[in-house]
């Protein structure tokens, strides 16, 4: 239930929700001299209802001609969001009937409104209630 949104914090007590390990992965590779960007996509049950906001990094590495999004939730069963520049390996495809979509912009820094809900939330249930489900 705890909510993280400090690189530290998640690496320190491995927890946090998409946005948070976005921020984990996207400093560990900064720190690295790996260009790293932040961004999103809307994603919403299997009824169209409750959109979200499900947080990436997109990273540049020599030899490769374009940035690739990259998902820093983790595999679980069913979900393989491994590391990949060949193709992407993202836990949640887009479903456009469901209103879902890819947001193509990549920001320097995570996005104002998804970081000020990851701060001001007490617990996981308030942040579900306060994160944007679109930018």
């Amino acid at each position: 239930m705890r909510v993280t949104w400090r690189a530290s914090d998640v690496l320190d007590l491995c927890t946090g929700i998409c946005h948070a390990k976005s921020y984990a992965l996207a400093a560990l590779l900064r720190a690295r001299g790996i260009p790293t960007g932040f961004c999103c996509q809307r994603l919403a049950e299997d009824d169209g209802s409750a959109p979200v906001l499900h947080g990436l990094v997109a990273i540049a590495l020599p030899g490769h001609p374009h940035w690739a999004r990259q998902d820093a939730r983790g595999n679980t069963s069913g979900v393989d969001a491994r590391f990949s520049m060949e193709g992407e390996r993202l836990a949640f495809p887009i479903r456009a009937e469901f209103s879902e979509m890819d947001y193509s912009v990549l920001y320097a820094a995570p996005h104002p409104a998804v970081t000020d809900a990851l701060k001001k939330a007490p617990d996981r249930a308030a942040l579900w209630q306060s994160l944007p489900s679109s930018l």
